[in-house]
């Protein structure tokens, strides 16, 4: 057989061939000439290299060779039908596969809108990436990724930001804490207490040093721990305080209390960002709508 000579073109003909009983009918399904389709039959034969079809009592019959290429030809078929609907799957945004980057904090807000749009796209793969804000960074710059979510986005002509929800920071303490018990305080007044924070460059870190340098106020103590989970725990166990996102916090199991200081929450956002030189396929834009519609939704639920 030589395979250069098969065309999707030929097999068709011969499975309407086939299916129709006789080059005649196949012929007007087709609306080509008789003499055209005898043709395309011929054709096909001598790149199969032996014949398809022969006549018994004036009646088609397939070949044995016949028999097994029009099978072959059926699963062509069958495979193409297949490909056009995963390609119009594609194309809608209802299959493919989607790197998702996200910082640290970000972890506790995802779990519950993946699960969501999974619900809603369950062919969809999508990859999550979770690190510190430098790690993120890092993978935004070198484009390993299809969307990002951070609470303090790159800047450049390159960086495609969109706030998508409220991020508040609250300053908490363990329940044992002296001022868990006031109905309203000063930051002066804590500014000598141990505060956990996290690493510069963290986003949070970001905010409350800003805060902190906009009020001219120098903290007495502090300790670097890296995570939010790490930072919950230790306040819990009475290391000391925390400004933490309001997406981390998991009242009343964490144990903790949030400390009704004058200025606070600190306002702040989650941003969907995506770099501008790479293209996003359509299942990303999908998560990226997703997204967008369902954060708008989002209330805060500590609502101090």
């Amino acid at each position: 057989m030589d395979q250069r000579l098969l065309t999707f073109r030929l097999l068709q003909v011969f499975r309407q061939v086939v299916q129709h009983g006789s080059i005649t009918a196949a012929s007007r399904a087709l609306h080509l000439t008789q003499p055209t389709v005898s043709l395309q039959l011929k054709k096909l034969s001598d790149a199969v290299g032996t014949p398809l079809v022969d006549y018994q009592q004036q009646k088609l019959q397939l070949t044995a060779a016949g028999e097994l290429l029009y099978q072959a030809a059926q699963d062509i078929d069958e495979r193409l039908s297949e490909l056009r609907f995963q390609l119009s799957q594609q194309q809608s945004g209802s299959i493919g596969s989607i790197s998702l980057a996200v910082v640290n904090t970000a972890q506790y807000l995802l779990p519950e809108l993946l699960a969501a749009f999974y619900q809603d796209y369950p062919a969809v793969q999508v990859t999550l990436h979770i690190g510190n804000r430098a790690r993120i960074l890092e993978r935004f710059e070198q484009q390993q990724d299809h969307l990002y979510l951070f609470s303090h986005p790159p800047s450049g002509d390159h960086v495609h930001a969109k706030p998508v929800v409220r991020n508040p920071l609250y300053l908490v303490a363990p329940l044992t804490h002296w001022a868990a018990k006031q109905s309203k305080l000063s930051f002066k007044q804590l500014k000598t207490e141990r505060f956990l924070l996290r690493e510069p460059g963290s986003a949070t870190r970001m905010i409350f040093d800003t805060w902190l340098s906009s009020q001219a106020i120098e903290l007495a103590h502090s300790m670097q721990i890296e995570t939010n989970e790490a930072i919950r725990l230790s306040v819990s166990a009475g290391l000391g305080l925390a400004v933490l996102s309001a997406h981390t916090l998991q009242l009343p199991h964490d144990r903790l209390v949030i400390l009704p200081v004058q200025g606070f929450p600190l306002s702040s956002h989650w941003y969907l960002v995506r770099h501008t030189n790479k293209r996003l396929p359509p299942a990303a834009v999908r998560l990226q709508q997703f997204i967008e519609q369902s954060l708008a939704k989002w209330h805060d639920p500590l609502g101090v």
